[in-house]
């Protein structure tokens, strides 16, 4: 015990159990489904070769990657706008944009997904507003479409965008453009031959964060896509609840396990994933 002691530091026996804790209630269900995706209905990797062989699945793997990649693209670009105007305001006015990004997170993606479902829909403000002016002269199909599910992914994710974006160019010294600009840059050179270079990083990160939080959305596809936009979190639903085909279900969750984790190690090589939430600096 003794020897066990000198290369054990006394803090690791505190929080033993609950690590052991966590092995039972979290590594204990990821190794069951892992188990039921090689198992059921029959031992071997009958559930995987669905992947190649299945067009529904290629259908719906196809427009989860669509969605997402569409929902990242638009996200981070409104994001790296919001990020560099909180970056450069002044202090006051920089904790009261930040404030109301942090507000954001409270705010339920269900209640999120409810008032888009009121303002796009076939009577809502958004389609009357655009009547009253005459734009339109019929209502516009925002609702039970890909359109619709894009604007409810992309409103919610844009803050996530943020906060990267914001990370990275806080670290950046504001000395590096003011030289540029001493020798003779305007701005937009500026912006584009130093600041948007070394912010990439951040950009790569932040694309990277929305990419990974989109697989797993479930809410909104279902609501605003009424159905009509399959994705992959809320086809495991159906297997799972319907079709009652477990080995399907936990070989999508397997997959999307597998992909988030690789997403992530590549996310760790841009930026230390603390920094993602402000806890860190780019490196």
């Amino acid at each position: 015990m003794q020897a066990l002691t000198r290369h054990i530091s006394p803090g690791w026996l505190l929080v033993a159990p609950f690590f052991l804790v966590v092995v039972a209630f979290y590594l204990g269900p990821l190794a069951n489904i892992l188990w039921l995706s090689v198992t059921d209905p029959e031992p071997g990797l009958g559930n995987y070769e669905e992947l190649v062989t299945s067009d529904a699945m290629a259908r719906i793997l196809w427009t989860t990657f669509r969605t997402c990649a569409i929902t990242t693209v638009f996200s981070v670009a409104i994001g790296y706008c919001l990020a560099y105007a909180m970056v450069h305001a002044h202090q006051k006015n920089q904790n009261i944009m930040l404030t109301l990004l942090l507000i954001s997170f409270w705010i339920s993606v269900l209640v999120r997904t409810f008032a888009w479902l009121m303002l796009l829909g076939h009577n809502g403000l958004v389609n009357n507003g655009m009547e009253a002016i005459g734009l339109i002269d019929r209502p516009v199909r925002f609702m039970r479409n890909e359109l619709g599910v894009l604007i409810g992914m992309v409103h919610y994710m844009v803050p996530y965008a943020v906060l990267p974006l914001m990370a990275n160019m806080q670290t950046l010294d504001p000395r590096v453009m003011a030289a540029s600009r001493n020798l003779g840059a305007n701005g937009v050179q500026t912006f584009r031959r130093i600041y948007l270079p070394l912010t990439i990083p951040g950009l790569v990160a932040s694309s990277l964060l929305v990419f990974i939080l989109s697989l797993g959305f479930y809410v909104t596809p279902a609501i605003l896509g009424g159905g009509k936009v399959l994705m992959v979190a809320e086809y495991i639903s159906v297997q799972l609840l319907v079709t009652l085909k477990w080995g399907t279900a936990a070989m999508l969750g397997t997959l999307m396990l597998i992909g988030v984790l690789g997403l992530l190690w590549v996310m760790s090589r841009f930026m230390q994933l603390s920094a993602v939430f402000g806890g860190g600096a780019t490196r």
